[in-house]
């Protein structure tokens, strides 16, 4: 019965690993049961999930996904903060949890299939979102076709007013 039970846990979480777009490895250690609430239900709301998982099962269950490179950190109380919709999100969540629950100890994770290490998930962090990101590189590729209208409405307008400027000489 008990081997059951763990096979089905394996078959899960290697389930939930295929379909996620980024993990972040904790130690959750010292953290209250509130806490742990707490923070569970700021990855749900980003889309993402928080799983406390058996090291020897979780080493099993990444075999064959993105994560499997993660072993390296499957040893001690280990927190996954799993992140289907969005990748960054639950990076972002964690490194903002940490700073105040001093006991989370991020580790590492896997984002987008990358393994980063812990000061990279805290750069990847500070990143603003996306959507911000999308909007500067959009003005930086339009920048040039607004900066050639306005000279070429300049060169118009100066034609312009030399004519309007002749015709009032030409009249008086």
């Amino acid at each position: 019965m008990a081997d059951e039970n763990k096979e089905q846990q394996v078959k899960e979480l290697h389930d939930k690993l295929i379909k996620a777009k980024a993990a972040i490895f904790a130690e959750y250690k010292g953290l209250t049961v509130d806490e742990i609430t707490q923070l569970r239900r700021m990855l749900h709301n980003a889309g993402a999930e928080l799983k406390v998982v058996k090291n020897t099962l979780a080493l099993i269950a990444s075999k064959g996904t993105p994560f499997e490179p993660a072993s390296k950190y499957f040893f001690g109380p280990t927190s996954l903060a799993i992140g289907y919709k969005d990748s960054v999100a639950p990076a972002k969540i964690i490194v903002s949890y940490a700073k105040k629950a001093e006991k989370l100890n991020i580790r590492g994770g896997v984002i987008e299939g990358i393994l980063m290490g812990a000061e990279d998930i805290k750069r990847l962090s500070e990143l603003p979102p996306k959507e911000i990101i999308l909007a500067k590189a959009l003005a930086c590729m339009k920048a040039p076709v607004t900066n050639l209208v306005g000279i070429l409405q300049g060169v118009i307008r100066n034609f312009v007013y030399t004519l309007k400027a002749i015709e009032t000489k030409k009249g008086s």
